[in-house]
Parts: structure tokens; C-alpha cells; sequence
């Protein structure tokens, strides 16, 4: 009888150790397969969330098949209490795997609204879009700009105030330190005074921002990302530069940078003037004109006078030799390698050729040329005008 017992026993521990070590193959395949979401949602999770309350959410909108099993992995995974509040991305077919990672590895909400604040040459925006989960593509809700409307818009006013909405600084390349300060001063969620840094200091870039951080902590990121940018750029220059430091190069960046536009031509754009610098040439460029005039305080809004072009100012390159004494704006990456490693060219002249570029010449009889081509376009363009 006992040998019965046993033998009973033995054969039921036997089916169980089976069935349970099936059912672990189980959820572990369950775990990490494909999900059954059909289309790819945004899945919030406020600030105080659980894994409990994500995992019903999951559930209900259909993106995992067990909220018990996905709340066990995430246990057994170790990952419970990395859940970070924000709205995700969850892509269509997402296991319980990837769904777990995705809102415990930190780093910026990937889904849901966002509001950049542009900071351009000419003018300044901000823009309020969503990301459309389906298509994986913004939406813009709102653009405006902010020095000219009176009213803030109601969709921009509410989003801001959401705990959810997400906030980035766009810094164009060729604006200056004077209009970051003032278009960030208009940067509700920012707190805050700060004062105009030195010219060329700011990496054109965008930033991540949250709400109630410090303008003065923004700047201060923004001129460490220079400072790395320029140190390699440095680094790696080629050799026998007209150059004698850093910050010089620094200096003939923002030449480059407001000269053009065109990211290829640029390094062809930084040979002329390293060619007139070895040459012991006047740079002769506008954009320095400009800035003696302006200081950097916005666009002149006007062509330049002959008095301004003959007058000696320190930043007047058609009278003064060399660089002027500061950078004319805050060049972006591009420009600064463009000026640290200039094409090897002959060209010592450039004009605008009207299709945004430019047209470089050698010698002064094809430049002549070259400029009266443009002053074609500009007649023709100015008679289609009329």
C-alpha cells in the first residue's frame, strides 16, 4: 500500500515539475513575443503611477494580453520601480518586454505634445505639435509668434500647463548671443535673469528644457556644448592655418556662417578668406559691416550706406585688416570645421550666383564677370517684381 502511495506520489510531482516548467516556457514566451496591439498608441503614465495601473491601461488598450504577466516580468526583471512618469511611444505588436523598457529606461517622453520654442536669424516662433502615434509624425497644433501676437493662443496656454507636455529651445546657427537673451525672456517656463554672453559662445542647437529651469543654467549648457565643439574642431585643424588661436577661429566661423547658408560650399566659403588672410588681403564681407552697425542687436533691415562701408570702425573689414575683434554671431558646428579646415582652393573672390550659393573666382577680371551676372539676376528678379 505504502509502495502505492508512493509510487502516486512520485508520478504526481513528476506532472507537476512538467506542468509547471511548462507553464514558465509559457509566460516566458508570452512575455517576449509579439503583443496583440494593432496600431501603435501613446500610453501615459502620470506622475505617483504603478505598475499595477500601467499594466490595466496596457490591457485596456489592448496592448498586452495578461496585466499579471506583465506586471511579473517587470518584477522578475528587476524593473518595477524604474517606471518613469511621461507619454510613450508603444509601437504596434510591442511584447511585454519591450513595453517594459520602454517606460523604465528614462530620457525624454517619446510620445504625446511638445512645444519648441525657435529661435531664428529673423524671427522667433513657437510651434505646439503632437506626435500622431499612428503614423509615428508630428502634428502641428499652434504656430505663432510670440513677439507679435498680443494674445498667447488658448492650444499653446493650455498645453503648457499640462504636467505632460514636453519643451525644447531651438537656437538657429547665425544668431546672435543679444537675440538669445531676449527671445529666451519670452520663454514662459523658463525662470529667471540672465545676461548677453559673449558673441559666438552658444552652440546653435536644440535643448531640452522642463518647466521652471533657469535661463542662466540653459545659457550655460549651451556655451559648455561650444566649448567642446571648438576644442575639437582645434584639435583637428589642418595645419598652417592663418590662425593663431581658438578663438580666432571662432571669430572667422561667424564670418562663414552668415556669408552662407549652403552647408557644402562652406568650407569653400572659409578658402577665400584664408586665402586673403595668407595673402595679407582685407576680408572685405558685409556681415561684419553689418554688425558694427547693429551690435548684434537684430537685422539691419536695409542695405548698407557707402559712409558705413568707408567709415573705420573695428568691425569694418573693407578698411581694417584681418578679423574683427569679436565673432559677428554663434556659428554652428559646420562653419567652425568649414574654418578649421578649409577647402584647398585658389579663390580669393565670391559672389551670390542666385541660386542661394555662390560663384568663386580667382582672379578680379573673372569676379568683375561674376558680379555682373548678379546684378543681371537682380535686375530681372526686381522687373518681375514690378
Amino acid at each position: 500500500m505504502w509502495k502505492s502511495i508512493a509510487s502516486n506520489a512520485l508520478t504526481f510531482l513528476v506532472v507537476a515539475v512538467f506542468l509547471l516548467g511548462g507553464a514558465l516556457i509559457w509566460a516566458q514566451n508570452t512575455y517576449s513575443d509579439e503583443g496583440p496591439l494593432a496600431e501603435a498608441i501613446c500610453l501615459d503614465v502620470p506622475r505617483g503611477s504603478n505598475m499595477s495601473l500601467v499594466s490595466e491601461n496596457l490591457a485596456e488598450q489592448g496592448a498586452v494580453s495578461s496585466p499579471m504577466l506583465f506586471r511579473l516580468g517587470a518584477e522578475y526583471s528587476d524593473k518595477t520601480q524604474d517606471l518613469k512618469a511621461g507619454s510613450f511611444l508603444v509601437p504596434e505588436r510591442a511584447s511585454m518586454a519591450e513595453i517594459v523598457d520602454i517606460v523604465t529606461r528614462g530620457g525624454a517622453s517619446t510620445c504625446g505634445t511638445e512645444i519648441i520654442y525657435r529661435i531664428g536669424v529673423n524671427a522667433a516662433e513657437v510651434e505646439v505639435r503632437e506626435l500622431d502615434p499612428a503614423t509615428g509624425r508630428f502634428v502641428e497644433v499652434v504656430e505663432f509668434d510670440p513677439a507679435a501676437d498680443a494674445a498667447l493662443p488658448e492650444d499653446y496656454v493650455s498645453r503648457r500647463d499640462d504636467a505632460d507636455t514636453r519643451f525644447r529651445v531651438a537656437l538657429a546657427e547665425g544668431v546672435t548671443s543679444w537675440q538669445v537673451v531676449e527671445e529666451l525672456k519670452s520663454v514662459d517656463v523658463l525662470e529667471g535673469e540672465v545676461e548677453v554672453p559673449v558673441e559666438g559662445s552658444l552652440a546653435p542647437d536644440s535643448y531640452e528644457i522642463a518647466r521652471g529651469d533657469s535661463r542662466a543654467e540653459l545659457i550655460g549648457r549651451m556655451q559648455r556644448a561650444q566649448e567642446v565643439i571648438l576644442a575639437e574642431a582645434w584639435e583637428n585643424r589642418a595645419d598652417e592655418l592663418p590662425l593663431e588661436t581658438p578663438e580666432e577661429a571662432l571669430i572667422l566661423a561667424s564670418i562663414v556662417e552668415k556669408e552662407t547658408g549652403v552647408a557644402e560650399e562652406r568650407p569653400q566659403v572659409a578658402s577665400v578668406f584664408v586665402n586673403r588672410l595668407r595673402r595679407g588681403m582685407r576680408l572685405q564681407t558685409d556681415p561684419t559691416v553689418i554688425y558694427g552697425i547693429t551690435e548684434g542687436q537684430g537685422v539691419l533691415g536695409r542695405g548698407i550706406r557707402q559712409s558705413e562701408l568707408r567709415a573705420a570702425t573695428p568691425y569694418n573689414t573693407y578698411v581694417i585688416e584681418g578679423l574683427p575683434p569679436t565673432p559677428i554671431a554663434n556659428p554652428g558646428r559646420l562653419s567652425i570645421e568649414a574654418a578649421l579646415n578649409p577647402a584647398e582652393t585658389p579663390y580669393v573672390f565670391f559672389v551670390a550666383d542666385g541660386t542661394g550659393g555662390h560663384a568663386f573666382a580667382e582672379t578680379l577680371e573673372e569676379h568683375n564677370r561674376n558680379v555682373a551676372r548678379w546684378r543681371e539676376i537682380e535686375a530681372e528678379r526686381a522687373q518681375q517684381q514690378n
